[in-house]
């Protein structure tokens, strides 16, 4: 006890500042606190990519894109560190929307010309019916002056659809492959629209039909569903490389610099030291089997 009380008397605690009224003391405004405290956050559905001015109504006209680089158009804060630069591109506007008659003859449209935009990986179709002309996803084999169909009626026997009708699953034969498939009927046709990738019907029971997705998951939809006949367009699109880091940068992908380096082990080439000498012993005397006596008695 009387050395812990001599180490405590040798002990001197120093204070942190002479004076605490002298300390200087930063505010910080109540906008850079909210600013702080509620930074957006990737994943959320926003893709900080590219702003598209969309006009009141429909159009096929070229829309104007304001490209945004990974940053929050409000704030103008990095969120998205792997987007950035990109040449601009003008927005086609799809009509995800393919309508047609309830009952008779299907809706016949013209395909007057497949274009590449450069906003989306798939081809886009410029289609004429009647006065109307619209953007749809283009299918694999799809070219100008091609005579599509659309209809919404379920037949009693299915039809026999060429590549780009548009029909509901009901009326579409086992083993169709489709795209652009409505996960409700009557809502926007958002399922499988990206380059190459297509859905294949399964099976039918009562008003579900059964389809295979891209991601080899099954679901069951409504047999009113509509669904466009065939592969999407650009099938080379994940086997082309891009083949130059300016190539990237035109896509609009930032590198991620300065993180990888080729021979010190970060996020490179690993350089390990060999593991110790380890000296291989003889092997073992194999044991002697026991010997069994037995006795009568």
């Amino acid at each position: 006890m009387a050395s812990l009380a001599r180490l405590f008397q040798n002990l001197a605690i120093k204070p942190i500042a002479s004076d605490v009224r002298t300390l200087r003391v930063s505010y910080i405004s109540t906008e850079s606190l909210a600013r702080v405290m509620n930074k957006p956050k990737p994943g959320t559905g926003k893709a900080y990519r590219r702003i598209v001015h969309y006009p009141e109504q429909y159009t096929v006209e070229p829309l104007k894109v304001t490209n945004l680089a990974g940053r929050d158009p409000d704030t103008g804060r990095l969120i998205a560190k792997g987007i950035g630069g990109g040449i601009k591109h003008k927005y086609h506007w799809v009509k995800w929307v393919r309508d047609g008659p309830l009952e008779g003859p299907p809706q016949v449209e013209k395909v007057i010309d497949v274009i590449h935009d450069g906003c989306r990986t798939a081809k886009v179709a410029l289609v004429a019916v009647g006065d109307e002309l619209k953007y749809i996803i283009a299918t694999e084999n799809m070219k100008a002056g091609d005579l599509i169909k659309t209809s919404r009626f379920i037949p009693r026997i299915p039809v026999r659809a060429n590549e780009g009708d548009a029909y509901p699953l009901g009326a579409l034969q086992v083993g169709t492959q489709i795209h652009c498939l409505e996960k409700y009927p009557g809502q926007p046709c958002h399922l499988i629209h990206s380059a190459g990738t297509y859905g294949t019907i399964l099976r039918k029971f009562g008003d579900l039909v059964v389809v295979q997705l891209p991601s080899k998951q099954e679901f069951a939809f409504h047999q009113t569903c509509m669904a466009t006949v065939g592969r999407v367009s650009n099938i080379y699109h994940n086997k082309t490389p891009i083949g130059s880091a300016q190539k990237n940068r035109e896509l609009g992908n930032r590198p991620r610099s300065g993180l990888w380096h080729r021979k010190d082990g970060r996020h490179g080439r690993k350089i390990r030291k060999l593991p110790p000498m380890r000296v291989i012993a003889p092997p073992s005397d194999p044991s002697a089997e026991p010997i069994i006596f037995t006795v009568k008695v």
